[in-house]
């Protein structure tokens, strides 16, 4: 970390965010806007020196020119020596992109040519289950291949004009049998969704959907689809090319929603909502390319991160949607942000000299209100809020809510940077009547700290090309931290050991080999649960 960058820190938390509204016009300067949508960071301890202090940081670690490198289709993701081109996949009025010498745009948009071919026979009831018109979806997938398509799907509800969509991720069997109780077999498509295919999680649930189908259909796997790569695995599973839809090794999970991933949306919106959210990532990806530093909104998302996180030290970032339908966007980013940048060492293998990225949680507002916000207001560690809010609902009829939902969104980011100081809780309290140490007593507990920073992110409404923006405003985000903290977003050893650990332990758990080599609390709660499971 830069020595300025660390000096002016200390100088912010001397100082304080209140005072910086002095300046009448910090609110407009402290800004970002692009296309309908505003990113205001005036409620943070930044001001202009360690602006330009971050600014300068993220230009010295090569920012703009690993950007450049990334659109290029450069291997970016050096320890898996591959490139990173999910902005490929929404590459709609760009021009060609290469990799090693070939271009994949006509592969890119052949793959969503037939996707937009097969979503539109479904839709018109051309496709038909055993049963007749398809009237359910449900996708199988984990991680990316879920989390994203659920948040997606969830945020844009009131665009569906499709089946109805529903996600089993969990290995669990609660997951699989809740979300199949009450589905028809033969009005259901299914799609299993893993690179690989041989995903356990995936794999399993796959296996026991496809059982649960044919109870009832004679051919259940006419009913299946394949978000794979892996042709031959698909065909052995009984699914043939036609329904199989691949994509290359330099699209991550956390980053697919907008290829392949993105079927059970696009199922549900129609080819034409789903190219709005395309629309909307890749006018992103334009203003990412080419705003200055200061004036472009993921860089100044990343460096506001980068100067709560590693500059100040708070070690978590709250995700805070007041929006119900984007219940699923925390869930999504957490994976996003956790697994890109949840990092020790740098691209060269040394240990990190600054903390990798923050925990990220949160949940919808106003629920969140009644649950957590007690400690962000008063607890004693920081949490930097991130807001975001529509200045329209989808539901004019109950535009009352909705000015409450925006009414407390903007409060509470008030209510954090301004807080209530131990003069204003005395004297709320004396006018309550209180009187001497009571008074003291009373009034202690009603003071915030104040000071505690926050941004928001406002547009106008939820639609398919403003979620377009929004997550690729994320994924850009995360690429320039981890630009700036030296680390490779785009691979994720850190789930290698576990599963391996699981493979083997599922053969312990089944009597087929014994506990041997395991320390002394694993191998007794094997014993246990093999045991108790008899």
């Amino acid at each position: 970390m830069p020595d300025n960058v660390r000096a002016l820190a200390e100088a912010a938390r001397a100082r304080g965010i209140r005072p910086l509204f002095d300046d009448k016009d910090r609110a407009e300067t402290f800004s970002v806007r692009f296309d309908g949508m505003v990113f205001d960071y005036s409620k943070t301890h930044l001001d202009a020196k360690a602006r330009t202090a971050m600014t300068g940081w993220a230009t010295a670690a090569g920012v703009e020119d690993r950007r450049a490198a990334m659109f290029a289709g450069a291997p970016i993701n050096e320890t898996e020596g591959r490139a990173v081109l999910h902005t490929a996949l929404r590459n709609l009025s760009g021009g060609p992109v290469e990799v090693e010498g070939r271009d994949v745009m006509p592969g890119v948009r052949d793959t969503l040519t037939r996707m937009q071919a097969f979503a539109e026979e479904v839709r018109a009831g051309r496709f038909e289950g055993a049963g007749g018109t398809i009237t359910d979806v449900v996708n199988i997938g984990i991680g990316g291949s879920h989390l994203g398509p659920e948040m997606a799907v969830r945020a844009l509800s009131p665009y569906h004009d499709g089946p109805r969509c529903h996600f089993i991720a969990n290995v669990d069997g609660a997951d699989a049998a809740d979300v199949l109780k009450g589905l028809d077999p033969g009005r259901t498509l299914v799609i299993v969704a893993s690179k690989s295919f041989t995903t356990i999680e995936t794999m399993t649930n796959a296996a026991t959907v496809r059982d649960w189908m044919a109870d009832t259909v004679t051919e259940p796997v006419a009913q299946f689809v394949a978000l794979s790569s892996a042709l031959e695995r698909t065909a052995e599973f009984g699914i043939p090319e036609a329904r199989v839809f691949g994509f290359e090794d330099w699209v991550g999970g956390r980053y697919s929603i907008w290829g392949p991933i993105g079927l059970s949306l696009m199922l549900a919106i129609g080819p034409e909502r789903f190219t709005e959210l395309l629309q909307g990532g890749e006018a992103m990806d334009r203003h990412f390319r080419a705003a200055p530093m200061a004036e472009n909104m993921p860089v100044m998302l990343a460096l506001t991160g980068l100067w709560h996180h590693q500059v100040l030290g708070f070690p978590t970032r709250a995700v805070l949607p007041y929006d119900q339908r984007l219940a699923r966007l925390p869930a999504y980013l957490q994976q996003l942000e956790m697994e890109s940048n949840g990092k020790r060492v740098t691209m060269e293998g040394e240990a990190l000299a600054v903390a990798s990225g923050p925990v990220v949680w949160g949940a919808p507002g106003t629920n969140g209100q009644h649950a957590f916000y007690q400690l962000i207001h008063q607890g004693t560690q920081v949490v930097p809020c991130e807001f975001m809010v529509a200045a329209q609902g989808h539901e004019p009829e109950l535009a009352h809510h909705h000015r409450l939902l925006v009414a407390n969104c903007l409060a509470q980011s008030e209510a954090l940077m301004r807080g209530r100081t131990p003069d204003e809780a005395r004297a709320l309290m004396a006018e309550a009547g209180y009187e001497g140490a009571e008074l003291e007593r009373q009034a202690a507990h009603r003071v915030f700290p104040g000071d505690r920073p926050s941004v928001t992110l406002a547009y106008d409404r939820l639609t398919p090309r403003r979620l377009g923006q929004i997550v690729a405003l994320y994924e850009h985000r995360v690429f320039v931290e981890g630009v700036i903290l030296g680390i490779n977003s785009f691979d994720q050893w850190g789930v290698e050991l576990g599963k391996k650990l699981a493979d083997d332990m599922a053969e312990l758990l089944a009597g087929a080999a014994p506990v041997e080599g395991k320390d002394g609390s694993t191998r007794a709660l094997l014993e246990f649960m093999r045991k108790t499971a008899r």
